[in-house]
């Protein structure tokens, strides 16, 4: 018979080895929990990094031309601001500012939270794109003072870096071509600043100009109807057959839907900025033309597309649907700005 001594001698190892498990397990809890809480914490600040980043194609911020003008040249009074200063400022400033914004330029980053962003790469994109024109109607048009002219050195060496891919994150990057290409433009204007470049404020000139931004728009205007559900692939019968002089537009794949709205935007928001510069260096010719009208309702309506954007997706609906349809919208501004286009074209072209 076990004496009552012997049997509670043998349970307290039991307790103990009870009370080491127990202890184990609340550790083991305790570590998974704050593991958790950690993955938890750098989620959510990825995403509000991310965000932080992103609030420049939610709700733009727009600038003084003339103020960034004179930063360029450093000088203090905008009456000395040589003819084309403006435009040519804007084209330094549009694309210095992708490098310079929170999280900097970040379509070629590989990291997160970028490379787990789509808005800001397209806004990015567009931007670049608007950049782009502008470059090459300097360097081909803009600064010519007639067809036989030889081209600026500066601006044949700026306008091809802004043309470099827009995602090399290495070897080399593209912030560092881009960079080149906003050093060699800053050297053209430095010789305007001096006299020793030209800008010729023509009608040929901007018609030449305008006769781009039109046709990119159309584009931009083309793309973002085809969101809606309305658009469907359907053939042009005429006198009974299929007309092949027609193509139906493709409605936009619903994962392309943002994309084609951050890069319109991103495009305007370059171009507004440009229009407000042209308006100041082409003052005269547009006034002698009485093109103010066109001037200002391209600046309008273009403005207008910069409206902050209050829902975080971009909203797909059907044109007359319950929901709104934030393509069609931002298509309608681009379409005004565009008609207000040509017939600014018209009216340089008398």
């Amino acid at each position: 018979m076990v004496s009552p001594q012997a049997s509670t001698e043998s349970e307290i190892p039991l307790q103990e080895e009870e009370v080491a498990a127990a202890t184990e397990e609340a550790r083991q809890n305790r570590l998974k929990w704050m593991l958790l809480g950690i993955a938890g914490a750098i989620v959510l600040a990825l995403t509000a990094l991310g965000w932080y980043w992103s609030v420049e194609c939610f709700s733009p911020t727009e600038y003084d031309v003339t103020q960034i003008a004179l930063k360029e040249t450093g000088l203090t009074d905008p009456k000395k601001l040589p003819v084309g200063a403006r435009t040519t400022a804007v084209l330094i400033h549009n694309m210095d500012y992708l490098m310079t914004k929170p999280g900097g330029y970040l379509t070629n980053d590989v990291t997160p939270p970028s490379i787990l962003l789509d808005n800001m790469p397209n806004w990015e994109f567009g931007v670049v794109v608007a950049s782009r024109d502008l470059a090459t109607a300097l360097r081909n048009h803009l600064s010519r003072a007639q067809s036989q002219s030889p081209e600026d050195k500066d601006l044949g060496i700026g306008e091809p870096y802004y043309y470099f891919e827009t995602d090399s994150w290495i070897l080399p990057t593209t912030e560092s071509q881009y960079q080149k290409g906003v050093a060699a433009f800053r050297r053209y204007l430095a010789k305007l600043m001096a006299g020793k470049a030209n800008f010729s404020p023509r009608a040929d000139n901007l018609t030449k100009y305008v006769e781009i931004l039109a046709q990119r728009l159309g584009s931009y205007t083309q793309r973002l109807s085809a969101s809606s559900g309305l658009h469907e692939e359907k053939d042009l019968i005429i006198r009974g057959k299929p007309s092949t002089a027609f193509k139906p537009m493709e409605r936009t794949p619903w994962l392309l839907v943002d994309d084609n709205f951050y890069e319109a935007r991103g495009y305007c928001w370059a171009l507004l900025h440009i229009m407000e510069a042209i308006e100041n260096d082409f003052h005269d010719i547009v006034r002698m033309k009485a093109a103010e009208t066109p001037i200002h309702q391209i600046i309008r309506e273009i403005e207008a597309t910069q409206s902050p954007i209050l829902s975080p997706v971009v909203l797909n609906g059907s044109g007359f649907g319950v929901f709104a349809n934030y393509s069609l919208t931002l298509a309608t501004y681009i379409a005004h700005a565009n008609a207000a286009l040509i017939d600014l074209r018209d009216l340089l072209s008398i």
